[in-house]
């Protein structure tokens, strides 16, 4: 039996919006026993999206905070792309990848999402794993992707949005496991186990001696150093982080009617999920309710032009985007390999610091 065809083998996908942790939680999973990942291919965060042609690649046209909104993105065992030759093409690409002499195969994408029931329609031994992460940091960490500049209260609804649809798409999947990133974070040993458990596969011993890779990472040019073979830790406090600032805003900032607006608007929605926009802040929720009470009319207004503002500065920056790729269209390549050199000394000068909560 061809290698792109295996009925032998385990598909695991990681599913989760961007900034929930997808990465960190993916390659930990790729380094279970009889597992594996993708690795060393050169493209961001080794995600299967962009080693493969048969769907869109990415949501650089809606954004990292709309593209679930997009009915195209959303795609089941009924997508016109669920075709033989799209499945013998899509096994291909990612098995060109993947160790050959490993059973389960490890893909990671946030997109993944909204693609459950297509990847098992076309990997059928499939297993998924959906990580959830607190609706703030998600929203806050997914405008910092600043061509895609998004205003919260949409960040929230398409938090909610798509995590509705995956609730739908829940009821069609065999393999089904969800955690939460605050949980995760928390107690990773635990959960290393209990996903072992669920895809068939054991947590290895800590080598005593270890190797590392880089992983490629927007705005990143050395990328991400990560270790072969033990688990990544992980850390709690970029959740701290975003809530301090979101706890910030609720109690000082000029727009704080606003953003106490959207937090009652949409607090009964993400507690179906287990969060919460208030609680847990050190706020007086009695504060919240009653000196930020708007009338829908107005709070309604108030989104509006936060979607202005966010659509003003969207297009300012991509304009710069655009001029800046027009320029490096223009530059010999041997200025373009000097500036490439010049930012990645600066960046191993500076310790490899910056990178933020996990990317996807």
């Amino acid at each position: 039996m061809q290698d792109d065809d295996r009925s032998d083998c385990k598909y695991v996908f990681v599913c989760g919006l961007p900034r929930s942790g997808t990465s960190v939680l993916g390659r930990n999973i790729a380094r279970l026993e009889n597992s594996t990942g993708f690795k060393n291919t050169g493209v961001l965060e080794d995600e299967g999206k962009f080693l493969q042609d048969v769907y869109p690649s990415g949501y650089e046209d809606s954004g990292a905070g709309r593209f679930g909104f997009d009915p195209r993105n959303h795609r089941t065992e009924t997508s016109d792309l669920f075709t033989a030759e799209n499945v013998v093409k899509l096994r291909a690409s990612w098995h060109s990848h993947w160790d050959k002499t490993k059973l389960i195969c490890v893909e990671k994408t946030p997109e993944n999402l909204l693609m459950t029931r297509f990847l098992q329609a076309v990997f059928p031994n499939s297993y998924f794993i959906v990580v959830r992460r607190h609706p703030v940091p998600v929203g806050m960490a997914g405008q910092r992707w600043k061509v895609n500049v998004t205003s919260l209260y949409r960040m929230f609804e398409h938090w909610l949005h798509c995590h509705e649809l995956f609730e739908q798409d829940k009821k069609h999947l065999k393999h089904v496991y969800e955690l939460k990133y605050e949980d995760y974070v928390e107690h990773p040993d635990r959960y290393h186990l209990e996903i072992a458990a669920f895809i068939g596969s054991r947590v290895p011993e800590p080598p005593k001696e270890d190797t590392f890779r880089y992983v490629a990472q927007w705005r990143n040019p050395v990328g991400l150093r990560v270790p072969e073979g033990a688990m990544e830790d992980v850390s709690g406090a970029h959740n701290k982080k975003y809530l301090d600032r979101w706890a910030n805003l609720l109690r000082n900032s000029f727009f704080k009617r606003y953003y106490r607006h959207i937090a009652r608007k949409y607090e009964p929605r993400f507690a179906k999920y287990g969060y919460s926009l208030t609680t847990g802040l050190g706020l007086d929720e009695e504060v919240l309710r009653a000196e930020g009470s708007l009338s829908a009319a107005l709070g309604a207004l108030c989104c509006l032009g936060a979607d202005g503002y966010a659509l003003m500065w969207r297009l300012c920056v991509r304009s710069k985007a655009h001029i800046k790729k027009r320029i490096k269209a223009m530059l010999p390549e041997f200025v373009l390999t000097k500036i490439k050199q010049v930012r990645q000394r600066a960046s191993l000068d500076r310790g490899r610091v910056g990178v933020d909560s996990p990317h996807g």
